[in-house]
This record gives C-alpha cells, sequence and structure tokens, in this order.
C-alpha cells in the first residue's frame, strides 16, 4: 500500500477485480496516481472489498464527499471477482452521485507496461482450467481453446497473467509488470474520460465474462461473451 493524499482534493477512485489480485487505487483529477493497494481476494470479493476500500481511503485521508470519480476494471474475468467489483463501483457510483468509468481490464494491462521493449505487447489470460484469451491492442479478446498455441507476428511481447504454469516464464515475468502498473493505468485512462465527459450510463456499465455463472451453459456449441443485463 503507498501514497498519502491531501483529503480537501478531489479524487479518482479506481477497483478492478479482473484477476486473482484485486487493485484499488487513487488519484488525481489530471490522472496521476497517489495510492494503491492490492490484494489476493479468492472468493471472498464480497467481504472484503467493500471493506478495504473504506480503510484504504481512510488510510489515504479521502473522504468519500471528495471523490469526483469512479473508474473499475471491467475484465475479461472471471464471474465472481467482476460481479462484486462491478456492483461495488456501481454502488458507490450511485449513491455518492459521482461519474463512472469503465476501462477494458486488459487494455489497462496492456498500457501499462508500456513501450520500454520493442515489439507489440499481447495479453494472455486464463478462461477456465483449459481455455486462454488472447487481447492485443485495441483489439477484441480471441478465445484460444485448450491445447491451442496463439499465432504472433515475430518480434510480439507475451504478456500472461494468471496463468502459472501455463505460460512461458518470460511472459509471467511482464505480466506481473503489467499488473504492477494496473492501477496507474486505471486511474490514467479514467480521469481523461471523466475530464472529456466521455462516462458510462450505471444500466449499461456491465462486465465482461471469461466464465459463466454457475448452472448457466452454452448453447449450440460456440462460445460467446458473458454480457450481465444489469
Amino acid at each position: 500500500m503507498t501514497g498519502a493524499h491531501d483529503g480537501r482534493r478531489h479524487a479518482i477512485l479506481a477497483i478492478d477485480t479482473a484477476t486473482t489480485r484485486v487493485v484499488v487505487a487513487t488519484g488525481t483529477a489530471d490522472g496521476q496516481i497517489d495510492g494503491v493497494t492490492t490484494w489476493v481476494a479468492g472468493y471472498r470479493h464480497g467481504e472484503t472489498l467493500l471493506a478495504t476500500i473504506g480503510r484504504f481511503l481512510g488510510e489515504q485521508n479521502i473522504r468519500r464527499s471528495r471523490l469526483a470519480g469512479i473508474v473499475v476494471g471491467t475484465g475479461p474475468g472471471a464471474f465472481t471477482g467482476l460481479r462484486v467489483g462491478l456492483a461495488t463501483a456501481k454502488g458507490l457510483a450511485h449513491g455518492l452521485r459521482l461519474p463512472i468509468v469503465g476501462v477494458s481490464t486488459a487494455q489497462a494491462l496492456l498500457a501499462g507496461l508500456g513501450d520500454d521493449e520493442a515489439g507489440e505487447p499481447v495479453l494472455l489470460l486464463p478462461a477456465g482450467p483449459a481455455d486462454r484469451i488472447l487481447v492485443r491492442r485495441n483489439g477484441r479478446p480471441e478465445l484460444l481453446p485448450g491445447g491451442q498455441e496463439p499465432v504472433l507476428a515475430p518480434g510480439t511481447r507475451l504478456v500472461a497473467v494468471d496463468l502459472e504454469g501455463r505460460a512461458p516464464v518470460a511472459a509471467l515475468e511482464r505480466g506481473e509488470l503489467a499488473r504492477a502498473a494496473l492501477g496507474s493505468a486505471l486511474i490514467a485512462i479514467g480521469a481523461a474520460r471523466i475530464r472529456s465527459g466521455a462516462v458510462d450510463d450505471l444500466a449499461e456499465l456491465v462486465p465482461e465474462y471469461v466464465t459463466l455463472p454457475r448452472g448457466v451453459t452454452g448453447q449450440g456449441g460456440e462460445v460467446a461473451w458473458s454480457r450481465d443485463p444489469r
């Protein structure tokens, strides 16, 4: 956990629950991060998220009345984490009458990695015990069924998150670098959208799941993104 904030200033709050590590960050209206905390939630997002946000804001000396906007990662990710993360972010935005911005977690991870190395980065994420999801910058996620390897252009940098034992070590190392910068990327992207007025409608902001809720199955042998209608 890092950062200290002047409670008299307006702040942006960012929340991401798409990966195995929850990220909560605060930043300024011009997109500079000034505090971040992360933890492994397991399946206890509902128990830990809101309480940790409250404690974190207190440690940052930020009253909820001083928040100027909410940024939330929309995935791709697993059902439990995204459901709680989006519900919490939307509840805060509604209750505090704040603008909210949904940001693709995948695109924020790629943005956070930056351009320190040559080659275009592409992100590899888990989609259940066998399948994986490949995300290119400014591209739609692509499903890789179990055993299928990604087709990459020469010089492409593979960035893997939450795929220990299922991706190359170098890709996993890049993934940790990307995840370490996720809070900063969410704040930068979200603050820019809030400044420009490109905010989301609460009723239309939905997560992008890579796994369907328990008891729900696909039809017709095709894989489609599960979109939460609420």
